[in-house]
């Protein structure tokens, strides 16, 4: 279970969008933030202040040894939670919003992809299923989902001269009506 002040951290937009950035580029400078996120360098280093403190990044050496520039990198890589995990009625709903939050952000990226897909030659793909599960299955699906992505991640050889581009990729599982 993550604790509540975790959750209300990564669920900032900008902060979220810091998060994308690390997980793709890997430890990144202050300014360098700035640049790609479109946002003032003073507002870059409280939100990685917050980070920090929650535990989420940390700082580190810059790969030039430079010590006067700032570097930062992901101090972990994923984040789980239920609304159910907390008992408290204030804490679920920051847990809550949280979920709502990261769907906002997800199809937000969705909704971009496909306004540029028109224009594209980049596919990408949709899948789903329904099947009967209990709860010890669907969280099993989510663990070997996991699992996967991060062999799938782990196996892409970044330094083969190949060109490549963000790919986003979400799921969810989730008991339904039918």
């Amino acid at each position: 279970m993550e604790h509540i002040s975790v959750i209300a951290t990564i669920s900032h937009p900008l902060r979220r969008r810091m998060l994308g950035h690390l997980l793709l580029h890997g430890a990144t400078q202050v300014g360098t933030f700035a640049r790609a996120l479109d946002a003032q360098v003073g507002s870059i280093s409280h939100h990685l202040r917050m980070l920090q403190r929650a535990g989420i990044v940390e700082q580190t050496d810059a790969p030039d040894g430079d010590r006067r520039a700032s570097w930062w990198q992901l101090a972990r890589r994923s984040f789980t939670w239920s609304t159910s995990d907390y008992d408290s009625p204030a804490d679920a709903l920051l847990a809550r919003e949280a979920q709502r939050a990261n769907v906002r952000h997800q199809l937000d990226l969705l909704q971009r992809w496909h306004r540029a897909s028109v224009h594209s030659d980049r596919e990408g793909f949709s899948t789903d299923s329904l099947a009967w599960a209990t709860q010890e299955e669907l969280s099993d699906l989510h663990a070997r989902l996991n699992a996967l992505l991060d062999e799938w991640r782990r196996g892409i050889d970044r330094e083969d001269g190949r060109e490549r581009m963000p790919v986003f990729f979400f799921a969810h599982g989730f008991p339904a009506e039918v």
